[in-house]
């Protein structure tokens, strides 16, 4: 699904305010409306999508969500009818001096109205998601849900499956089989569509989206798609360097060289050894965190080097 920059669609920076917003679609709308373009596809595509960009971006949750997640997740988690939930269009173009008579796509152009010539339409018909066509009622979808499952780190990088046990709306449970792709960190979501609660209405179920959430690892820590393993190391080991194994993800082991004075809480990175990216290319770093092993006391024999050490004036 190609992606859409909302912010874009309007002609507004990412910093717009509500007021903004509201100017850029008002300026828009007067463009692309059916009053002023009538017979032309191209502007009645291009007011579905600056309708769609408004939408979005005038809800400040909806908002918060497309900000914090991006295009393509936030597609996963919204349809098309959720993204017009509770939003009055109709009355929004009314404020901006638009209405009159229907239009409706499935059903064909209506004729102008004979008061004030003038187009308005069924936003449930011309934006896809159902359809009044001529008065039908509309078939509103059942309600998303949503589960989370529990992941290792092991199962992120390589991918997975999963069988979950949902209530089946005829009763029971029913067992669904769900892959799940590399890469899906803590949040990250998969939708299967037509897997929700049914509609109450008589439409399509809604969907199920499942949620991963990593569970602690015993040698790993990760942030986003890097991952991080500590290395300790002793005192001269650091002063003098050495060489270190250090583990991957999928199990290998790599050599590595720790530099002459190395100080501690470094962190050398290995590119392209974290976890995979979801739904693209290329992989996070990994970073390997040099700790030093201090030593709680000293013997004789090594209090004696140490003095040796200071009066080489190390």
């Amino acid at each position: 699904m190609a992606q859409k920059d909302y912010y874009q669609i309007l002609g507004v920076g990412k910093d717009a305010s509500e007021g903004d917003i509201k100017k850029a679609y008002r300026k828009l709308a007067m463009k692309y409306h059916p009053d002023h373009s009538a017979g032309s596809k191209e502007n009645e595509e291009k007011f579905k999508e600056i309708s769609e960009a408004y939408a979005v971006l005038s809800d400040p949750e909806k908002r918060r969500q497309y900000d914090t997640y991006g295009s393509e997740d936030f597609r996963q988690r919204y349809s098309q009818e959720d993204i017009f939930k509770d939003f009055d269009i109709g009355d929004i173009l009314k404020e901006f001096g638009f209405g009159g008579a229907s239009f409706y796509t499935s059903g064909g152009r209506q004729g102008r109205s004979r008061q004030n010539a003038r187009y308005s339409f069924d936003p449930e018909s011309i934006f896809g998601f159902g359809g009044r066509g001529g008065g039908q009622q509309v078939q509103r979808k059942g309600r998303d849900m949503e589960y989370e499952i529990p992941l290792t780190l092991q199962e992120v990088a390589a991918g997975t499956s999963r069988t979950l046990s949902l209530a089946s709306p005829a009763g029971g449970a029913e067992a669904v089989a769900v892959k799940i792709p590399k890469g899906l960190i803590t949040g990250k979501k998969i939708r299967l569509a037509g897997k929700g609660e049914p509609s109450p209405y008589g439409g399509p179920p809604g969907d199920l989206f499942v949620r991963s959430k990593i569970v602690p690892d015993p040698v790993f820590e990760h942030k986003d798609y890097d991952l991080y393993v500590n290395r300790q190391v002793s005192l001269t080991e650091v002063l003098l360097g050495t060489k270190i194994t250090v583990p991957t993800i999928e199990g290998k082991h790599l050599n590595m060289t720790v530099a002459p004075g190395t100080k501690p809480k470094t962190r050398l990175r290995v590119a392209g050894q974290g976890l995979p990216h979801v739904k693209g290319s290329g992989r996070g770093d990994l970073y390997v965190v040099i700790d030093v092993k201090w030593p709680k006391q000293l013997n004789e024999k090594q209090k004696d080097l140490v003095k040796q050490l200071s009066d080489a004036g190390l």
